[in-house]
């Protein structure tokens, strides 16, 4: 697929190294001399310096013979604007990177889908959405919903308190008949296994696991954790991010947002309905002890500094607070601040990413998602057309080793299916597959 990205920046460079893993045909246009040699350096794919709305570098990049062009500069009217003009140009499908959420109503959608604005992706909301969720579910690390949360893919850290450690999946299974799971991905010293039946769990191992809406109750009892309702939060920091989180959570929840700029606290005053705005160094821990830390159940670190929000929210964690949640756009990072201690990382790069690739993907895709620190994807596909997966039960289908079915959702049920299970026609299936086996499991879909 030929992809034209224009933006080299934090985004851009993100997506156009998880395309070209793909073998995708990625150029990449941007203005900065500097940002392009990065990429160039390190991504195999062609770059173009220059103006992205310039015929003549549309013409050089071959935006008319483009199948998706993806326009994610820091200037969300360059990327509208973008968009517009490469889908004159030819371009099969448009993606615009936005900030203004009232963009994303559905009329307003429909209004830029005529431009010529196929796709509007806002990473700030999605993060946005994401954190509320996990606030909802403030015992999992991480918490994916398929169709409305028929099923879920929730991660946990088995700690010292877990009664799973040193037990197999069998066991677990055998032993608790009134919850019904699937274990889907281990991340185990920065490795990815796919579990099976006599796969042993073991402290500091980080479990994701598949179920259905009615056993999430049954599955925050495992985590270990004693089980919390979520009430006061403190929120430090004043990006964009900060500013839509504490927007989305204020009805909900009793928030302190902490800020040290006199401009992002007018702004806050001005979003916010209810809550608190202090004037602190949100990276000042005696400042934010002063404020209420202890006595409060989450704390999230929203600054631009990503090592800013990791201290914080281990000295937080290690304070007592119960759930920590921390932006870190750095990827290297993922590892490390899941090892010290740290409940959450959110990474809107990667949120950006899931929502735009699939896009990219054969086969049917209504969805897909990347687990923090876990080398695979989870992919729902749509059955769209009756093929060989409708004549065979799944053991007879075939699927990669390095792959696991995690569940299927037909109409408004949901089933962790096992090797008699036959696929419907409009099925829903999840599939988690590590990199080497996520083409192969695209042709089976195809």
């Amino acid at each position: 697929m030929k992809i034209v990205i224009a933006g080299a920046g934090a985004v851009g460079f993100h997506l156009a190294e998880l395309m070209s893993k793909e073998n995708q045909d990625i150029t990449l246009i941007d203005r900065d001399v500097e940002v392009l040699a990065h990429a160039s350096n390190h991504l195999d794919v062609l770059t173009i310096k220059g103006d992205a709305s310039s015929t003549a570098i549309m013409e050089a990049a071959g935006v008319s013979s483009a199948q998706l062009f993806i326009s994610v500069t820091t200037s969300e009217k360059t990327n509208l604007l973008l968009a517009i003009l490469a889908k004159e140009a030819g371009a099969k499908r448009t993606i615009a990177r936005i900030t203004n959420a009232e963009y994303l109503e559905p009329g307003q959608r429909e209004r830029f889908k005529k431009l010529g604005v196929d796709e509007l992706i806002s990473p700030t909301q999605l993060a946005a959405k994401e954190i509320l969720r996990l606030l909802e579910r403030a015992s999992f690390t991480d918490l994916f919903e398929f169709e409305k949360g028929q099923l879920s893919v929730v991660g946990f850290t088995l700690d010292t308190s877990c009664p799973l450690i040193n037990q197999s999946i069998e066991e677990i299974d055998r032993l608790n008949d009134d919850f019904i799971f699937r274990g889907i991905a281990l991340l185990r010293d920065d490795k990815t296994i796919i579990p099976r039946g006599n796969t042993i769990l073991r402290k500091g191992d980080h479990l994701y696991i598949a179920t259905r809406k009615k056993h999430l109750d049954q599955a925050m009892r495992f985590v270990g954790k004693q089980l919390k309702p979520i009430k006061k939060v403190m929120l430090v920091g004043g990006t964009a991010l900060a500013l839509e989180t504490a927007k989305l959570i204020q009805d909900k929840y009793r928030i302190t947002v902490v800020l040290d700029n006199k401009k992002e606290e007018t702004k806050c005053a001005e979003l916010l309905s209810s809550g608190l705005i202090i004037h602190a160094d949100p990276g000042n821990i005696d400042a934010l002890r002063e404020e209420g830390l202890e006595n409060t159940d989450a704390f999230i670190a929203l600054t631009p500094n990503a090592e800013t929000n990791i201290i914080t929210s281990l000295t937080a964690e290690q304070l007592g607070v119960y759930k920590t949640i921390a932006l870190v756009d750095n990827v290297n990072y993922t590892h490390i601040s899941q090892h010290i201690g740290i409940d959450t990382i959110i990474n809107k790069k990667l949120i950006a990413a899931n929502s735009i690739f699939r896009f990219i993907r054969k086969g049917k895709v209504k969805a897909i998602a990347s687990l923090h620190g876990v080398d695979a994807e989870i992919i729902e596909f749509v059955i769209h057309k009756s093929n060989r997966l409708l004549k065979h039960p799944i053991r007879d289908l075939h699927f990669p080793e390095k792959s696991i079915i995690a569940g299927v959702i037909r109409e408004s049920k949901s089933y962790l299916p096992d090797g008699d299970f036959r696929f419907q026609l409009d099925d829903k299936v999840i599939v988690l597959a590590l990199p080497e086996a996520i083409h192969l499991v695209e042709e089976i879909f195809k």
